[in-house]
């Protein structure tokens, strides 16, 4: 029998910010030598509150079409992980509609693979550039993963941006963000727990106020709009 230990939310948080190195879940030991690097830097003087999104060194480039077999071999193992975090999105978000094509590289996730899914009210979102404002109840959630330089896939963090009642955040439009490590713990929610963790989020997707603070898939990767 395997016994698995999940770390408390404030220790992975703690180990991920004061080592600059999230562990990475589900490399072989074979691998480590040739596992992508993912720091966190420019926490301008603290380190309870990041800047930006953890980044990527030294991952495996892929063409898409390889970039899609890495994520069907690891999609499951990644929802298994998020689901372990109490809440249902991390539980059903793989059986929303997916918005791109095949996984892509974003470079304002830390130049990490991702998906973007969404739930019914979020429908809209496919419209891109010229989808309303999202209303309440609208969930978007992205996943990640990195590549070794060896072939290994590695599961990141979950994404997750909810529209949230009127007035919950004038600042974040009413989007409350969060984020979920690959071992189901949270790293921060907006105000909620670890809620200074997540404050870059807002900060980033304020200059997309115009789109409902919506950043859009590159072009090459989006689904027609049914």
């Amino acid at each position: 029998m395997s016994v698995r230990i999940v770390l408390p939310v404030a220790l992975t948080a703690l180990c991920a910010v004061l080592l600059f190195k999230p562990p990475d879940f589900g490399v072989a030991a074979a691998d480590q030598g040739n596992s992508p690097a993912s720091v966190l830097p420019d926490t301008n003087g603290d380190l309870g509150q990041p800047r930006r999104h953890f980044r990527v060194r030294d991952g495996a480039q892929l063409e898409d079409a390889d970039a899609a077999a890495m994520y069907d071999r690891v999609a499951a193992e990644m929802a298994a992980g998020y689901a372990l975090e109490d809440g249902n999105t991390a539980r059903s978000y793989q059986s929303w509609e997916r918005f791109n094509t095949s996984p892509y590289t974003s470079s304002t996730h830390g130049k990490r693979y991702v998906n973007n899914y969404g739930n019914a009210l979020a429908r809209e979102y496919g419209a891109y550039e010229k989808a309303a404002a999202l209303p309440q109840g609208a969930i978007l959630a992205k996943d990640s993963f990195t590549v070794t330089k060896t072939g290994h896939p590695v599961p990141g963090p979950l994404f997750i941006m909810e529209k949230m009642s009127p007035g919950f955040s004038y600042v974040s439009g009413d989007w409350r963000y969060s984020m979920i490590m690959p071992d189901g713990s949270l790293f921060g929610t907006t105000n909620a727990e670890g809620s200074e963790r997540v404050e870059f989020c807002i900060s980033c997707h304020l200059a997309r106020e115009s789109t409902d603070h919506l950043f859009f898939i590159p072009e090459q990767y989006r689904k027609i709009a049914k």
